[in-house]
């Protein structure tokens, strides 16, 4: 949790952002979160009327408190939309809670960020097509769930096979990935996919889940990857994009290495790109 917090501070000192370029999300209007989730189970979110069973697969104490931090995340992906099609990018340091499905919450995940500003997107006649691409090093889950009947909404999900979910949704597009996975096989296989994706999905929108749990020493992730190879990643993703004109919105997803300023470093490195490429 710790990151959320360095994560600003450093990239103000660092001088990559300053304090213009962040805004502060609020709690954002509930049927934008319904026309998600569904109604009886966002309101006994609401209420804290959750099973015990089903707030055991969240993974957190419920509170009113954290229920309030959850639906500003989620709104902090909606305006971060906005800022996307106004500026290219735009960036949510949260976020990325691809496990919560259309009636339940796993891991830590109770409302889907990236699903709600994708609806939001197509309520606002802002996009039709859009593409989401999850490479946490967990399947998007409940991202695949939500949209595995929608054609409107291509699901791109690039994950360890031996990770969390151990049951698998489909996404419209899964690469799973074998253990101990290094930076070399990880980028010649997205060279190849995202570039085919988008000339054949021709997106008019792109969602980007940039989790540095694909590092090497992250404690629940399975893949080898290197920082410098996350940010490489980072770039090649950012980059076909910014060439291609298409917005995206970025959130950060997950990364649990045991030194949170390798987290914060792989994290920040995708606002250091952000910033050469577009601006």
């Amino acid at each position: 949790m710790l990151k959320y917090e360095l994560l600003p501070k450093q990239l103000l000192h660092e001088g990559t952002c300053t304090a213009e370029n962040f805004f502060e999300p609020e709690i954002p209007n509930d049927k934008y979160i319904v026309a998600v989730h569904e109604p009886e189970y966002f309101y006994d979110l609401l209420n804290l009327k959750i099973s015990s069973r089903d707030a055991r697969k969240i993974g957190f104490p419920l509170t009113e408190d954290l229920i309030e931090r959850e639906r500003i995340i989620a709104d902090g992906t909606i305006q971060a939309c906005r800022f996307a099609i106004e500026n290219g990018i735009a960036m949510n340091i949260a976020g990325g809670t691809h496990h919560a499905y259309t009636d339940h919450g796993e891991a830590f995940c109770m409302l889907n960020d990236q699903a709600i500003g994708a609806r939001y997107l197509q309520a606002h006649q802002l996009a039709k097509k859009i593409l989401i691409v999850d490479l946490d090093v967990h399947q998007g889950n409940g991202t695949a769930e939500i949209f595995g009947n929608d054609a409107s909404v291509f699901t791109f999900s690039m994950h360890g096979s031996g990770n969390y979910p151990f049951k698998k949704e489909r996404s419209d597009l899964d690469i799973p990935l074998a253990k101990n996975t290094d930076d070399t096989t990880y980028l010649s296989l997205l060279k190849q996919t995202l570039p085919r994706l988008i000339s054949e999905e021709k997106p008019d929108f792109i969602f980007y889940l940039a989790g540095v749990d694909i590092i090497g020493s992250d404690k629940l992730g399975t893949l080898a990857l290197s920082i410098e190879g996350c940010k490489e990643r980072d770039a090649f993703v950012l980059e076909t994009c910014h060439r291609s004109q298409i917005p995206v919105q970025c959130s950060m997803g997950g990364g649990y290495s045991p030194a949170i300023k390798t987290i914060v470093e792989a994290h920040a490195n995708t606002y250091r790109l952000a910033q050469q490429i577009y601006f």
